[in-house]
């Protein structure tokens, strides 16, 4: 089985992240939708959330699963019996970014890394600009799915309420 992980922190998923993941679900018989849990980091939404977004956001794709970690990606795929990682890249600053992790990766482990590139749509969007835009009130109803865009709105509201 042809089994492959698209790690992430998806704070929050993006139109653009589920792009990839549906294009990486037509290349492999497996793909895990991983986001690291490191509660020692701040996120805009919990890992439950996101891991209860990124869920419902692919849904409809049935050879695609969700899961959590901790720790390496690398162990993460050797205990999950994953070959390939799958990253998107929006241009060279993203490629210059993820080589060496991605030789970092295959020095540690039996696993490697496959580059899709972003939709031109989607090349200019990550989830920081969508919250920093969604924090000043901006609208990023393009860059997100809907029940992705109405989360995103509230806890932007309560972090400006200072809640």
């Amino acid at each position: 089985m042809r089994r492959a992980v698209c790690p992430g922190s998806y704070d929050p998923v993006t139109k653009g992240h589920l792009d990839i993941v549906r294009r990486a679900s037509r290349i492999f018989d497996e793909v895990i939708v991983a986001t690291g849990v490191n509660v020692s980091k701040s996120r805009f939404f919990s890992p439950e959330e996101r891991l209860g977004m990124l869920e419902t956001a692919t849904a409809d794709l049935p050879n695609v699963r969700v899961a959590g970690f901790t720790g390496l990606l690398t162990d993460f795929c050797r205990d999950n019996d994953v070959h390939a990682i799958v990253k998107g890249l929006r241009g060279s600053g993203d490629f210059e970014y993820e080589l060496p992790m991605a030789q970092m990766n295959a020095h540690l482990a039996d696993v490697e890394t496959v580059f899709i590139p972003a939709d031109p749509a989607h090349s200019f969007v990550s989830s920081s600009l969508v919250k920093e835009v969604a924090s000043f009130g901006g609208d990023v109803a393009a860059f997100v799915p809907d029940f992705v865009l109405e989360r995103l709105n509230a806890r932007a509201a309560e972090r400006s309420r200072g809640a």
